[in-house]
């Protein structure tokens, strides 16, 4: 079904499903937001009760989701000139913009109050904050306006952690921001390997990312010297005293292989490699956030047990 335009939207029955409107909620992000905010939450020495801990979690888990439903009204636009996204609910027309505002506002206003309620309100003001700065400031300014649109809007990204330790301890600590500096200073090369991939849809879509402003031999640079940060500032939870060695060996070990991809990317002159390269570092990227916390997941998990039945 072609876009139609909003007045029609409004007039229309609606022909939405279920799963377009789980389609809204970008489930693949979410599953990233829940895993790095439960390694928030498991970080701290002072653990919640399951119960409020697993609600805390769908708060920050449905926020993650009105952003995605936020973003993805809003881009219905630019979203249906795209090849990657123009099968999305709104561009494709089966969700309406109405519906897809209605829908994200709702979530979100749920999710904020919900983890204030349950939690603390300093955790739902950051969440209400994390929802704003990714359907406002990143989606409707930042995305537009500047080839820096994925660094600053990382920050929307890199705060569930910091959302939930908030939700567990009341405060903001060393740990969660730490954890807030690794996907944040992730971020630019994981996208950025897929934004080169892509720039001609981004040059469709008019929209100034870093392969379309800058080049592409600059973006292969800027991965590369984001990667050089990125390995260690992964290894920090281990420097810092809050993860233990073994996961002071793998994230090195990752980080290493990371820069090492990265070079990769860097020194490609020939298309074809430069583009093999850059699915590589993509794809490895996601699996080295989730090793990274992962660990930190499991360690934190297996302590919790192990004190359980001391």
């Amino acid at each position: 079904m072609s876009l139609v335009t909003a007045h029609d939207d409004d007039l229309r029955i609606s022909m939405a499903s279920p799963k377009d409107f789980f389609a809204l909620l970008k489930p693949r992000v979410m599953s990233l937001v829940v895993f790095t905010a439960l390694a928030g939450m498991l970080i701290e020495p002072t653990h919640v009760h399951p119960l409020l801990g697993f609600i805390s979690l769908l708060c920050i888990a449905v926020g993650a989701g009105a952003s995605g439903a936020l973003n993805m009204w809003y881009d219905a636009d630019i979203d249906a000139v795209m090849g990657r996204t123009a099968l999305r609910p709104v561009p494709s027309g089966r969700v309406t913009p109405g519906e897809a505002l209605g829908f994200g506002l709702t979530l979100a206003a749920f999710s904020v109050l919900t983890l204030g309620l349950v939690s603390n309100w300093l955790a739902a003001g950051l969440l209400a904050f994390t929802i704003f700065f990714y359907a406002v400031i990143y989606t409707m300014w930042l995305k537009r306006w500047t080839p820096q649109n994925i660094v600053i809007g990382g920050a929307a990204g890199a705060l569930p952690p910091v959302v939930a330790c908030a939700a567990v301890t009341g405060s903001i600590s060393l740990a969660s921001l730490v954890l807030f500096a690794i996907i944040f200073i992730w971020t630019p090369p994981h996208f950025w390997a897929l934004a080169i991939g892509k720039a001609e849809d981004y040059g469709r879509a008019g929209i100034p990312m870093m392969p379309n402003v800058k080049g592409e031999k600059h973006t292969r640079l800027e991965i590369l010297l984001y990667s050089l940060v990125m390995a260690p500032t992964g290894v920090l939870p281990y420097i810092l005293g809050q993860a233990s060695p073994i996961y002071g060996a793998i994230a090195a070990l990752s980080g290493a292989f990371m820069i090492y991809l990265a070079i990769n990317v860097w020194r490609a002159t020939d298309p074809a490699v430069a583009d093999k390269a850059c699915k590589m570092l993509f794809g490895t990227s996601i699996l080295y956030l989730f090793l990274l916390f992962g660990v930190i997941v499991i360690e934190n998990t297996v302590a919790i047990l192990l004190n359980m039945t001391a």
